[in-house]
């Protein structure tokens, strides 16, 4: 058994361990944490295909930037989990349902696959891996990656869209309003009386 196969290994199971903690933990902090050690585990993993950009790109986008936020909210709002709970054995079953079919989607998957151990190609100087991953997403695979985006701009939409809350004691400009606006609207002469002089009350004698 070789370095490699040893460091897979090892690899392999933190990222397993390390996810099913996510979902198993009490606090969310050390669910965000776990995450955080499932992210870096996978990314070694792509290391170890030699796929250097991917995995810099993982560290980079997800653990420098997305966990860090998830756990700066997470640590800011006050989460209960008491609540999160309640609806567990509610749930229970679907979810069992669920687990179930990708736990067959998977089996038929690994069950009628032709699987073998092969020792990828060492990398080229010619065509390096960044070089190579911008190809294939630019024209094999271009029509995917639109679609992914299309779709992650829906969910981006519908999640602002979901979470938009107007508050009724804000104030907002309407330009459309602004626009419409004439000059008698806004200025408006009133013709007042003029006042009358008041007679000066007579002294009182001294």
């Amino acid at each position: 058994m070789d370095t490699v196969a040893v460091l897979f290994a090892v690899f392999s199971a933190a990222t397993l361990v390390s996810a099913l903690r996510v979902i198993t933990a009490r606090n969310p902090v050390h669910a965000v944490l776990y995450l955080v050690l499932a992210f870096f585990s996978a990314a070694c993993l792509w290391m170890l295909l030699q796929a250097e950009f991917l995995a810099i790109a993982l560290v980079l986008v997800y653990v420098g930037a997305v966990m860090v936020l998830f756990l700066f909210v997470v640590m800011m709002l006050d989460i209960r989990i008491d609540r999160l709970r309640a609806g567990f054995w509610r749930h229970l079953p679907l979810a069992t349902v669920v687990g179930v079919v990708i736990a067959l989607q998977l089996w038929l998957v690994l069950a009628n696959g032709h699987w073998q151990l092969l020792t990828p190609p060492a990398p080229s100087r010619a065509a390096p891996n960044t070089l190579a991953l911008g190809e294939l997403t630019f024209t094999e695979y271009l029509l995917p990656l639109q679609l992914a985006g299309a779709i992650l701009l829906v969910a981006i939409v519908a999640a602002i869209a979901l979470t938009l809350r107007r508050r009724s004691d804000a104030l907002r400009q309407r330009p459309g309003e602004q626009v419409r606006v004439r000059a008698r609207d806004r200025v408006r002469l009133v013709s007042v009386p003029a006042a009358s002089r008041v007679q000066a009350a007579p002294r009182a004698e001294e």
